[in-house]
């Protein structure tokens, strides 16, 4: 019999309602033509690879602060590779380490130097890679919207040079509406919570045995933490193609 404090119960079942459903969501893509029914595909396989992985060696790794250290280190650099390819297939794709470092690491700094968070594996995991993969979320969007909008408006670029502004704000007063929108999603979970959804801190330590007030606490601090993440990597990422060290 499944424990009563899980969300889902892991039996065969669980895995072939997913299977079921990974296979809709191609189906999905591919009759409304969306062009990323395979991608689908693979995205769905390589998680349940990467997550096999990580179920087999996290024990291990937790275990240390040092090999904790390295797992984020690890998750850090996948954020870089995969953002900095969602924004240019050159080589500044390497350029991506600046947002998402610059917005997550004053954020663990502050929560390690101020004892908030544990100096323990199991802590300092699941915070680091919840605010890198918001960090990689703004910056693989704000990066791409940038870029699209400055080729698609590239004559009011030219434009606005030929008033006499520098490329840099040129470039910026194009992009940055565009940009900014990378936030949208954050700024909706933030707003909806409790009302729409109710995220995986908040269940996930509800099931822990925490009471809802330390639950809800523990998931606003998370989101406001998302939202100086992603803040500072959007304005990192404007900065980055406003200088042109990020092209398409």
């Amino acid at each position: 019999m499944a424990a009563s404090n899980q969300l889902l119960p892991v039996t065969p079942l669980l895995g072939v309602i997913t299977g079921v459903l990974l296979l809709g969501a191609v189906a999905a893509a591919g009759w409304g033509l969306l062009g990323h029914g395979w991608a689908v595909l693979r995205a769905g396989a390589r998680a349940v690879v990467q997550l096999a992985a990580v179920a087999a060696v996290i024990a291990w790794v937790v275990g240390s602060l040092w090999t904790s250290a390295l797992f984020v280190v690890l998750m850090f650099t996948v954020a870089v590779r995969t953002a900095g390819r969602r924004m240019t297939a050159g080589p500044e794709w390497v350029w991506a380490a600046a947002p998402i470092g610059l917005g997550v690491l004053p954020v663990l700094a502050l929560l390690l130097g101020s004892g908030l968070l544990p100096r323990q594996g199991i802590s300092l995991i699941p915070v680091a890679g919840i605010l890198i993969g918001g960090g990689l979320t703004a910056t693989s969007l704000a990066g791409r919207r940038a870029l699209d909008e400055l080729r698609q408006r590239r004559g009011e670029v030219e434009a606005a040079l030929a008033l006499g502004f520098e490329d840099r704000d040129a470039r910026l007063e194009i992009c940055r509406t565009a940009a900014a929108t990378s936030l949208v999603p954050a700024l909706d979970q933030t707003r909806t919570v409790g009302l729409v959804t109710l995220p995986g801190a908040f269940v996930g330590m509800l099931l822990g045995g925490a009471t809802p007030v330390q639950a809800g606490a523990v998931q606003l601090f998370v989101l406001i933490a998302l939202l100086a993440v992603e803040a500072v990597a959007v304005v990192v990422v404007l900065e980055l193609v406003g200088r042109g060290r990020v092209t398409g």
